[in-house]
This record gives C-alpha cells, structure tokens and sequence, in this order.
C-alpha cells in the first residue's frame, strides 16, 4: 500500500492510495470515523442556571463542542484505574457569568490549558439582564460509535481514481467536452491541436465528456486498486493524527486476526 498526500490544511487532507481495494480503504474511513477517541463533555454539573434554556440543552450544546484532544496523556475513562475520575481520564472545564451578555465557547475555563475549545466563537447561551449560570463540566475521551460528538471527522470518504483516455484519431477537436465538463478537468492544447487531461483527480466520473463526444474518442474508468480519501476533522485531531490512529488500529485488528486464527480460533 503506497500513500502519497496530495493537499494538507489545518483540518483538510486530501492523499492517494495506491494497492488496495475496497475493503481496505472502507474499513480506513469507518475506523477514521468511529474508533479514533477524542475528547468531548460528557457530564455537566449545573450550580445555577437562570437562562431561559433548560439545563438538558445547555449541556447539549456543550457536549457538541470541539475539544482539542490529547490522547498521549489521557486513557478511556473504562481503562483508567482511578475509583471516579483523575486528570489521566478527564478534564474539568468551567463555565460562568451573569448577563446581559452571551456566553461562548471561549468562555470555557479548562483546568488544562493544552485542553481547550478549538474554537472560541461557538455561542453557547444568551443571558438576559439579572440571569446567571455557573456550571462545571467534564469531559472525557470517548467513541464516534457511542455517540457523535466523538467523532473526529466532519468529512472522511473517498473515490476510485479516475483513468481518462482520449483517442486522438478520433478526436475532432470540437470542444464540446471541455465546454460541459462540470469540473474544467479537460482543455485544449492550441499547439497541438488537441483535448488534454489537466486536473484528472478532480474528475467526478460523471461521464458527461463521453456523452457529450459524438466520435466516441473519450472513455473515463477507474483504477481499480486507487483511490483518492479526503478526510476533513472539527479541529479536535489533525487530519494526520487521524489517519495514523485509524492505520494503528486497522493494524491491531488485523494482528488480532492473525493470532485468533494461529491458535486455532479457540
């Protein structure tokens, strides 16, 4: 399997892989999904709340707040060996003030300051004048496949690679596929007096090229063992981060695999 990363942003990605099929990358994009752990609140302990929001839509709304995630330092609240909670399997996040004003996500006080909201400008309620909440909340590292607001990915799919062949002997040059192609994946080559492929991985595969070629001089497949993934997160991981959890873990399982069937599937 060969990957090679063709766009990276903060929170975007975009890679090829190369030797693989279906199943494996299928399997890449669910994990990426629902098994890579971050951080996120799961419990909040209301002190007072006068805002005319109930106390189950607040926490909500808190709950759905993207925390940056260190999963170096923390463990799975199911695998920490304290009696209740400790800093290795949670972190206490405050949240207080009295209107008139808005309260944001930035106003989360984190008593670790590498734990934080990724974004400061989430509203979280508005208070009126004389209304005041405290609360504290606690979140922990949890699962996409318990609940989605620990899921890492805001985006994670992916496609065949496009192949895109155009027979020249049969090209009369007319334009008529550079004009409808949807994606400006084709152009012509005023020197040589020919359509070329230009931005073949933008290619959607919708065939209106071939459609729209009354010589029958172009055919788009796809490469059966390449794809193209695009994996896009709420900030809460990098995009990389979760790729490499997501290959450890399809690693583990395989390994699993291995050794279940090596001893006999006993």
């Amino acid at each position: 399997m060969e990957i090679e990363i063709k766009n990276r942003e903060n929170n975007h990605l975009i890679f090829t892989v190369d030797g693989v099929d279906v199943s494996m990358v299928n399997a890449l994009r669910r994990i990426s999904m629902v098994e890579v752990p971050t951080l996120a609140i799961e419990t909040v302990e209301f002190l007072k709340n006068d805002a005319r929001i109930f106390d189950e839509a607040l926490a909500h709304r808190l709950g759905l707040v993207p925390l940056s995630t260190d999963t170096e330092s923390m463990v799975m609240p199911e695998d920490c060996d304290c009696e209740g909670r400790c800093s290795r399997c949670s972190v206490s996040l405050i949240l207080k003030g009295k209107g008139p004003k808005t309260l944001y996500s930035g106003d989360l006080k984190s008593e670790d300051s590498n734990i934080k909201p990724v974004l400061d400008t989430i509203p979280l309620v508005k208070l009126k004048e004389g209304e005041e909440v405290e609360l504290e909340a606690i979140a922990q590292l949890g699962l996409g496949s318990d609940h989605a607001k620990w899921q890492p990915t805001t985006t994670s799919a992916y496609k065949h690679y496009p192949e895109i062949t155009i027979d020249q002997d049969k090209c009369e040059a007319c334009l008529d596929c550079v004009k409808e192609c949807p994606r400006n994946v084709l152009e012509y080559d005023e020197k040589n007096n020919q359509i070329t492929v230009v931005d073949l991985e933008n290619c959607s595969m919708c065939r209106t090229c071939v459609k729209d070629c009354q010589n029958n001089a172009i055919t788009v497949e796809i490469v059966e063992d390449k794809f193209i993934f695009r994996i896009e997160t709420d900030g809460s991981l990098s995009p990389i981060e979760v790729l490499t959890r997501a290959c450890d873990i399809l690693s583990e399982k395989a390994d699993k695999i291995v050794t279940f069937c090596e001893e006999g599937g006993s």
